[in-house]
């Protein structure tokens, strides 16, 4: 039985079309549908309900010890307020998940992990972590509301002052109030786009979602869905765990290699990164030059030769083409190399391109 979110009546209210997700029944999509909504990102503004995404806090003396073992990024020169992604690795070297640390201050982290992998992550943090730290669970009592697009600070400012409001990308404030109501803001998204994220009480998320919309009424912004945080994030070439990366991908495969402190003196999946050496197969972009759709888990080829598989692939409306991205053959990653996917029994032409697809103009 799916679960709901605390804006679960907010997005019937809306017009949201629900389907199950990650155990959760959220919006796919509204009756904008997911074309306006993404150009609503990209032009202007969207809201999405991201409050299935598990929220874990890590406290005590350890705390900082334990984040650098369990993960693969380092965390030991973070200031209060910063933000860092990193993949958390099995002992194979494989991805248990992706997430994003925040630091709230000295011995005291606040960590978001994927919806769907929130109770396994739990479970990994606690059956590996080392003693000085004390990992909780608090994703129940949270609400998140991800405000996207190059007029999010101009409506969040309408209900809140400027100094709520941070000022660089990764970064947050965690003793903010706006609309009145407690909430952590931070600079962050999956879209590709500027914007923010905030969380809050759980109780407090449908009053924060109606101060929103009523604050962007007349800059366009428009509740979004599921459709078009999917295909945002993959215009903008954004990883997503179960589709880029898994338990058998490692991040360096992936292309996340920024986020791996090899230069650490251990963490889980260290060694199996060391002992595989130099990845062999590569996360690429496909702009589709054929006729088709290209979707995850079509095989690529040149000529007869299997270079790779995609893991995601869809139309993205607002550069008005197809692409995918795929693993492949690192030899075979070149952009500008010509190769065909197998869809539905027939080769769909398409060229390797650059990462990311889509990058926000700079101001």
């Amino acid at each position: 039985m799916e679960l709901k979110t605390a804006l679960y009546d907010t997005h019937v209210k809306y017009g949201g079309r629900m389907v199950p997700f990650a155990g959760y029944l959220l919006p796919v999509q509204y009756e904008t549908g997911v074309i306006a909504e993404h150009l609503a990102v990209r032009n202007s503004c969207g809201m999405f309900d991201v409050s299935h995404m598990g929220e874990i806090l890590c406290e005590g003396e350890g705390a900082l010890e334990n984040l650098n073992y369990l993960l693969t990024n380092d965390f030991t020169d973070m200031a209060d307020g910063q933000a860092r992604y990193s993949p958390m690795c099995n002992e194979n070297g494989g991805v248990v998940d992706d997430l994003i640390v925040y630091k709230i201050r000295d011995c005291c982290y606040f960590i978001v992990v994927n919806a769907a992998n929130k109770d396994k992550d739990f479970l990994w943090m606690k059956e590996h972590q080392l003693p000085g730290a004390v990992f909780t669970d608090i994703s129940p009592s949270i609400g998140q509301i991800a405000l996207q697009g190059p007029k999010a600070k101009e409506i969040l400012q309408k209900i809140t002052e400027e100094s709520m409001i941070p000022l660089r990308y990764y970064t947050c404030l965690a003793d903010c109030e706006a609309a009145g109501i407690r909430c952590l803001i931070s600079k962050t998204g999956y879209t590709g786009e500027d914007g923010y994220e905030l969380y809050m009480a759980a109780e407090k998320a449908a009053d924060m979602w109606e101060a929103l919309m009523e604050a962007g009424k007349e800059d366009g912004l428009i509740p979004c869905g599921l459709g078009a945080r999917d295909t945002l994030r993959l215009e903008a070439g954004m990883p997503l765990y179960g589709h880029e990366m898994d338990d058998n991908v490692t991040p360096l495969e992936t292309g996340l290699s920024f986020a791996v402190k090899m230069k650490k003196p251990d963490f889980i999946g260290k060694k199996a990164l060391e002992e595989k050496g130099e990845p062999a197969i590569t996360r690429i972009g496909l702009k589709v030059t054929g006729r088709g759709i290209i979707r995850e888990q079509a095989k690529l080829y040149i000529g007869d030769e299997e270079i790779g598989i995609t893991t995601s692939g869809t139309h993205v409306p607002f550069l008005g083409y197809p692409v995918a991205m795929a693993l492949v053959n690192k030899e075979h990653s070149l952009p500008g190399t010509a190769v065909e996917a197998e869809v539905r029994g027939r080769r769909v032409a398409a060229e390797i391109v650059p990462l990311p697809f889509y990058k926000k103009p700079k101001k």
